[in-house]
This record gives C-alpha cells, sequence and structure tokens, in this order.
C-alpha cells in the first residue's frame, strides 16, 4: 500500500460513517455536507471493494468488514492526531495538555499518585488521566500504547517495546487480624490449605501465578478487580491474599488484617512505564518520560516505604 496515494482525510470520514452509520450525522459531525460525505462513502466502497454500509429498511447497518474497521478506524484516528499535535518544544511551566495512561489500582495508588503530586507543583497546566487497561491489552499491545502516552506494568507480561523502569516492589501475605490458624507467620501450608482472595487479571501478573511454579494451586473464594479490595475480602475470614508490599501500608488501613512475610522467595514486582516509539520524538513525552523516572528514583530511594510495613499495620489494625 503506498500511502502517498491515500487521502487521509477518509479516514476521517470512514471512522465517522462507521460509528454514526448515519452519512447526514456524519457529515455533520465532521462539517462535510451531505453531498460531500457520499462522495467519500462511495470511494472508500470502490478502495475496500464493499459496501461497508449495507442499508436494512430506513437504516444501515455495518458489513462484517466495516465492523471490523471501525475500532481500526478510531484507532488509525487517534494515532494521526497524535503524530500531528507533536511537539519539537515543551515548556511543562507554561503548556496545558493531558496525558493519559493505562493502569491498575496499584499502579495508579503508588506510583501515579507521586507522579501527580509532582506535576502539581511542577506544571500546573498538566493534566493526568488514569484508566484501566482492558485485557486486550497484552494481545494488542502496540496498537493500545499507540493511542495513549503509557502504559504502568511490571515486566515480565509484555516486551518488545520501550520502557521506563520505575521502582521495584515485594510480595507480602495477608491475613486476617484474628485468624484462627495463622499465629505469627505464614507457612506453605496454610497456603495450600487455606482459601483464597485473589486479583483476577491474567495480565497484570498477579502473584499466584509464581504459586504454581512451586506446587501450590491456590483454592480461590474470591476474586476482585482491584487489589485495594483484597484486605476487605481478607478481614474476618480465613482466607489469605497476597499484595504488593508498597501498597499494603495504603490499602490495609481501616481493615482489621496483619501483613506477614511469604513463605517463599516470590519474584519482586518491577514495575514499568511502558510507551509507543510513535512518541519517541515528540518533546512533551520525553518530558513525561523524564519525569516518570525521576519520581520512580525518588519511590526507590525512599527507604521509609519498605520499611517496617509489616509490624506497623499490626499496630493499626489493633487499633
Amino acid at each position: 500500500m503506498n500511502l502517498s496515494r491515500l487521502d487521509l482525510n477518509l479516514v476521517v470520514a470512514l471512522r465517522a460513517l462507521l460509528e454514526e452509520r448515519n452519512v447526514t450525522r456524519a457529515g455533520e459531525r465532521i462539517g462535510l455536507s451531505q453531498p460531500a460525505m457520499s462522495a467519500a462513502l462511495s470511494r472508500l466502497r470502490r478502495h475496500f471493494d464493499d459496501e461497508l454500509l449495507a442499508r436494512t429498511g430506513n437504516s444501515y447497518e455495518l458489513t462484517p468488514l466495516g465492523v471490523a474497521l471501525r475500532d481500526r478506524s478510531a484507532t488509525a484516528c487517534d494515532l494521526l492526531e497524535r503524530v500531528f499535535t507533536s511537539q519539537a518544544d515543551f515548556d511543562p511551566t507554561a503548556e496545558t495538555r493531558e496525558f493519559t495512561l493505562l493502569a491498575s489500582d496499584y499502579g495508579a495508588a503508588v506510583f501515579g499518585a507521586a507522579l501527580a503530586r509532582a506535576l502539581h507543583r511542577e506544571a500546573p497546566g498538566i493534566r493526568l488521566a488514569f484508566q484501566h487497561p482492558a485485557p486486550s491489552v497484552v494481545e494488542n499491545t502496540a496498537t493500545v500504547l499507540s493511542t495513549v502516552d503509557g502504559l504502568l506494568m511490571p515486566h515480565g507480561v509484555i516486551d518488545g517495546l520501550p520502557a521506563v523502569d520505575l521502582f521495584s516492589d515485594r510480595w507480602l501475605c495477608l491475613v486476617a487480624d484474628d485468624h484462627p490458624e495463622v499465629r505469627d507467620e505464614v507457612t506453605l501450608g496454610h497456603l495450600a490449605r487455606l482459601p483464597w482472595a485473589v486479583y483476577q487479571r491474567p495480565y497484570d501478573a498477579p502473584a499466584a501465578r509464581q504459586l504454581s511454579m512451586i506446587g501450590i494451586s491456590p483454592r480461590v473464594e474470591v476474586s476482585v478487580q482491584t487489589f485495594q479490595l483484597l484486605p476487605h475480602m481478607v478481614e474476618g475470614t480465613r482466607r489469605v491474599a497476597m499484595i504488593q508490599e508498597r501498597l499494603a501500608r495504603r490499602a490495609v488501613r481501616g481493615a482489621a488484617v496483619r501483613v506477614l512475610p511469604c513463605p517463599f522467595e516470590a519474584v519482586p514486582v518491577q514495575e514499568a512505564m511502558w510507551w509507543h516509539p510513535v512518541h519517541a520524538q515528540d518533546a512533551a513525552h520525553i518530558w513525561l518520560r523524564q519525569k516518570a523516572a525521576e519520581v520512580g528514583a525518588t519511590l526507590t530511594a525512599d527507604g521509609d516505604v519498605l520499611k517496617g510495613v509489616g509490624e506497623a499495620s499490626q499496630a493499626a489494625a489493633r487499633r
């Protein structure tokens, strides 16, 4: 395909037509007259050798190819917008811009909050938008990342794309403060025998995956979509859970739970911000990556974050 022969305005028209499924509304959406929009539809039909929109009674329905192109055209428009809004220079104290980062509640709470504080001080016109990643982020990582500014995710889930390393974290065990079987430590026998509360999204590499490597299959009673719900699913039960240490000191507040060391060498979390090469020369994105690295280094250097979490959480629970 020779892109120089294509009219990229047709990408915008294609998206509007497939999302509106109406020639008049699609034209109003992008500022074209009804005849001009009809002409664009004719050109698109010739190009794809497909009707794209098939009349059914008084309305239009998408053909199978039209359905496939709907999301692709939206992604293409988002990518084109990011390409043509790239900047050669960026002044964080004067610019206004929104950065969108995909992150689990763990990434947003531990790193995102620290990044937001830094931007609040240094770049008052900059906005941050955190969104939960869809499961398709693993299968179509490059496509997803081309339409946002970054993805907060540990190493070991995706590869082949540039990343900024942020911080490391370790796994701890959660049990109820009044657990009838667990005293001062969690054992491998406890992990094999007790019911579990787990974070169930495979693309965030949950610690449960590591248990299978030591021959333990968790007996899951409860699964949740946010790490911060785990303490509440453990409180007042015989359940056990695993949670990242940096999140534990935030998430256990107000829950009668204890945080104890893992009885096996769980592979630490190495959190990173992944990004698409389309952003490589964008001055604003370069600044964002540098700021992310600085904030990550601050978290790494903060020895208090990883000091005495278990003791502090137990004392807070008893109070």
